[in-house]
This record gives structure tokens, C-alpha cells and sequence, in this order.
């Protein structure tokens, strides 16, 4: 059986931190469902629409000056990559409940694995993770391709905290 996910109600906040402090914000979900089998999670997968990345920690021109950066190829190149997917590979429930999940995230055509917890309660499935860009070819600024940075340094890895509801 698959549940579809509502797009509309889901929410998912990313935060990417640099060495002078941190900016946040939101993208939308574009598509998704889990797969279940006697009422438990066994796949799923995901579309995020990558066009829809929005800053919410600055206003006016800051605001828009980052949101175009990170729209540019110098981060996620949205014109060429509109989209990214995690599809779920594998789910163990642990004994606690959750779930622990694999599965293949893709962004800017670059996919790698990637590992977490997901709670899921009634209508509603929850985690956070942690993101290293580095490895999806968003390089910019990053100590991991750069040398003499200094303060304009950003750090490769990113978290995203996501909701989703049924």
C-alpha cells in the first residue's frame, strides 16, 4: 500500500552554517509517498523542488541576493536541476519505534546514501540530516575545495529538519 504525502501540509527547513554564523530557510516538497506493508514503513520516495529554496533568516535585498546565489550554479543550479530525490532503499522499525532508513539521495545529479532516524506517528512522519554538499558538487566556499577562506569559509555539511504529514 502507498500514502501519499501532503505536499501543502509538509514542511522542510534547511540551515547551512558558515564561519561567521548560520542561515536558514525552507524548500517544498514537490512530491512524495511511503510505501507500507502491515502498517509498517518498507519504502519511499521523495521529490523536492529545488526551485522553491526560500531564505527566511534575512529580508529585502539580503533576502533575495541569497536566494539567487543559491539558485545559481554556484550552489544548486535550479535551471539545470530543478529537482532532487532521496528514494528509500531499506527500513529496519528499532525496538524504540523508529525507523531506521537508507536511502539515495540525488542532488544536482550526484547521488550517495544517506542514513537516518525517522519517527512516524499517526499521520505525521518526522527526522532531521545532516548533508554534506561537498559530495553533490556544491562547492562553493567550501574548506573542503578552498584554501585561505578565512571567515568567508561555509561549512559542507547542512541540516534539514522535516515534517511530513498524510
Amino acid at each position: 500500500m502507498e500514502k501519499q504525502v501532503n505536499t501543502q501540509a509538509s514542511n522542510i527547513a534547511w540551515k547551512g552554517k558558515k564561519v561567521l554564523g548560520s542561515h536558514s530557510g525552507t524548500i517544498d516538497l514537490k512530491d512524495g509517498k511511503f510505501k507500507f506493508e502491515n502498517d509498517e514503513i518498507v519504502g519511499g520516495e521523495f521529490v523536492m523542488d529545488m526551485t522553491t529554496i526560500t531564505v527566511t533568516d534575512l529580508k529585502g535585498d539580503d533576502k533575495a541576493g541569497l536566494e539567487g546565489h543559491l539558485n545559481s550554479d554556484d550552489f544548486f543550479g535550479v535551471d539545470n536541476h530543478p529537482t532532487s530525490t532521496l528514494v528509500i532503499t531499506s527500513v529496519a522499525k528499532k525496538d524504540d519505534g523508529t525507523y531506521g532508513v537508507v536511502g539515495d539521495l540525488t542532488i544536482k545529479e550526484n547521488t550517495h546514501p544517506v542514513t537516518f532516524d525517522l519517527d512516524y506517528n499517526n499521520n505525521t512522519a518526522t527526522t532531521k540530516l545532516t548533508i554534506d554538499r561537498s559530495k553533490y558538487n556544491v562547492k562553493y566556499n567550501s574548506g573542503s575545495f578552498f584554501s585561505g577562506l578565512g571567515d568567508q569559509t561555509i561549512y559542507d555539511n547542512f541540516d534539514l529538519n522535516i515534517e511530513l504529514k498524510f
